[in-house]
């Protein structure tokens, strides 16, 4: 009897700590209170046009920028709203503003950094490497700065405890680090130089987690790269008359696209390190690449024109993308549709890819660990209808 009544113990206290071991493992669904922005121009809701000389405005200060849901160019690089504007209307939350240029900025209105050709790295290395590009000054660790010397100032209009206020945000830790490769390709470094960058790359978005992490952070999103590959700008650059250099399926250049891999699967390691490092934080894995990657292997399933690689603005070629000739500038045009094309500018997304991809990051499968929204109204989520038209 005593031996039965022993068992039975055992095997309660095993199934008891086997339950908590599987619920603490999976992440609890959280209501953000808002949403705290770093990264490049995938994310710049106007931060550059608020930076940029008066003078000499960025092409995203002209339409067709902004035309097809904002009626108006907002700074944004594309026809519309990008992925963290559909990240917003999901959580119920304002759309972030741009930091700089901003009035008044606060915890509950979230804060935006994202500044428009932003890199990860300083702008000091790339000028001792000899890489000599027209960069934005505005690095992550500039971001960083930035945010933690405002911090004091964000949390004293608010009652709450500062680290409680950050606990409660989302953090979208880029998209950061695609113009640390950009610059260098575009002045023709070799693929082996710019891969040397790689690790240097993760390090300074790992770093800027950790230090987010020390402030109160509890969940971040990082997202990974693009497949630049079925970029209309690197199509142009890297044109070639070889028909075997390019994939049957989709048209893009697969070296680009591994080049992207190879980025990616460094981030998730370090992810992961991070997660075993601060078990009590969300680390996220967006993974942009292949959330944008499904639209040019099926484009017709998702509303898009087929083989849609050509960008919707621009002028010349087989891509209609021409250096120097770009959206924005005077003389050029842009097609009638955008919700039909998948590249915007020759760089950038319409506003119909990035809610696609937003919808494959909340709703799944783009999202490691994916997001718990068991504790939202559930027809909030149930569909794409979710992200707005």
């Amino acid at each position: 009897m005593a031996s039965s009544l022993k068992k039975l113990i055992t095997s309660f206290l095993l199934f008891f700590f086997y339950t908590i071991i599987v619920a603490s493992s999976e992440p609890s669904c959280r209501r953000y209170k808002s949403i705290i922005s770093f990264g490049d121009s995938i994310a710049d809701t106007g931060n550059y046009l608020h930076l940029s000389d008066v003078n000499h405005p960025p092409q995203a200060a002209f339409l067709p920028y902004g035309e097809t849901f904002f009626s108006v160019p907002t700074g944004r690089n594309s026809d519309g709203r990008l992925i963290i504007d559909f990240i917003a209307e999901f959580l119920g939350l304002p759309y972030v503003p741009p930091y700089f240029g901003s009035q008044n900025v606060s915890f509950e209105q979230g804060v935006n950094f994202a500044v428009y050709g932003a890199t990860a790295l300083d702008r000091a290395f790339f000028i001792e490497k000899g890489i000599v590009s027209d960069f934005t000054n505005v690095s992550l660790s500039v971001q960083l700065n930035t945010f933690k010397q405002i911090l004091p100032t964000l949390c004293a209009s608010s009652s709450r405890d500062c680290r409680e206020m950050l606990g409660d945000s989302l953090i979208l830790m880029g998209e950061i680090g695609g113009n640390d490769y950009n610059y260098p390709f575009f002045e023709d470094k070799s693929i082996n130089e710019i891969k040397e960058l790689t690790p240097l790359i993760i390090k300074a978005i790992s770093d800027a987690i950790v230090d987010l992490i020390d402030l109160g952070g509890k969940t971040f999103l990082v997202p990974g790269s693009f497949p630049a590959g079925c970029s209309a700008a690197y199509l142009t650059l890297f044109q070639t008359a070889k028909e075997e250099d390019y994939d049957p399926l989709t048209g893009c250049l697969p070296w680009l696209n591994d080049f992207g891999k190879h980025h990616d699967e460094q981030l998730k390691t370090e992810i992961k390190r991070l997660r075993k490092r601060y078990p009590h934080v969300n680390v996220i894995y967006a993974d942009y690449y292949n959330s944008l990657y499904r639209l040019y292997q099926e484009p017709t399933k998702y509303g898009f024109k087929n083989r849609p690689l050509a960008a919707c603005c621009g002028v010349g070629g087989q891509y209609n993308f021409t250096i120097g000739e770009e959206c924005g500038y005077e003389g050029v045009g842009y097609c009638q549709n955008p919700s039909e094309y998948i590249n915007w500018d020759g760089y950038h997304l319409t506003e119909a890819a990035h809610q696609k991809m937003a919808h494959g990051i909340l709703n799944g499968p783009y999202a490691a660990p994916a997001f718990n929204w068991s504790c939202l109204d559930a027809a909030s989520v149930d569909n794409e209808s979710s992200f707005g038209s």
